[in-house]
């Protein structure tokens, strides 16, 4: 097994990192624009009825939908949705999209749908009062939320994304099923060449763990933190 894993041309050590090195890649930008769509779209939810509507419509549908579904809709439609606005504009070349891109655009529609929630959580536990002083106060709305509103909301919805950032980092196995080279994938071909499943999934199974076991021990030192700012 330690020849199996070892790094050079008679092991998998190389490819296993890089897999991880694009885990953590996809996680990290689809988790950072779900968080800052998601409290777009909670401020969107205060807009009116039918944006509330709209948010809400779009939060249970990609809440409710499987994940795996979710990334084969993105990675068998949006082809065909750009390649058709593309000849809708005299555009007749065969447009090939990047698999991590569409990855990163499939979990990061996923990671909005669960940070909205987060988000509009977190504003339901700011006391009201606050607000109404800061309106009294003479503040405009955009200090009232920069000054007021999110340092609370980020406080209060930190364990909430922490969830999220969990979620995120293990639906990016799914993406594996589109032969983008992610920790997963690298594992399937090693455990394909070698004809040792057990051991390459294993393996990966003990990575993801110990990054999920680092990411939680982060995200509590964030919050204690945050925790400590907000008691001073």
């Amino acid at each position: 097994m330690p020849d199996l894993l070892s790094f050079g041309p008679g092991g998998w050590g190389d490819e296993l990192l890089s897999g991880l090195a694009v885990t953590l890649l996809l996680a990290a930008v689809s988790f950072a624009a779900g968080t800052v769509f998601g409290l777009l779209l909670m401020l969107a939810r205060r807009q009116g009825a039918f944006s509330r509507a709209l948010v809400s419509a779009y939060v249970t549908t990609f809440r409710g939908v499987p994940e795996l579904l979710v990334l084969y809709l993105f990675f068998f439609g949006t082809g065909t949705l750009v390649q058709g606005i593309a000849a809708s504009l005299g555009y007749t070349e065969r447009i090939n999209l990047s698999g991590f891109a569409l990855g990163v655009l499939a979990l990061s529609v996923i990671a909005t749908a669960y940070a909205t929630e987060a988000f509009r959580g977190a504003a339901n536990s700011i006391p009201r009062g606050q607000l109404e002083a800061a309106e009294a106060f003479g503040f405009s709305a955009a200090r009232r939320f920069f000054l007021i509103e999110l340092p609370q909301l980020l406080r209060v919805a930190l364990p909430a994304l922490g969830n999220v950032w969990l979620i995120i980092l293990k639906d990016t196995a799914l993406v594996s099923l589109t032969a983008v080279a992610e920790l997963m994938r690298q594992a399937t071909v090693a455990a394909g060449s070698t004809h040792r499943p057990f051991t390459f999934y294993a393996v990966a199974a003990l990575i993801y763990l110990t990054v999920s076991f680092f990411s939680e021990r982060v995200i509590q030192r964030v919050e204690t933190q945050f925790a400590l700012k907000g008691a001073g």
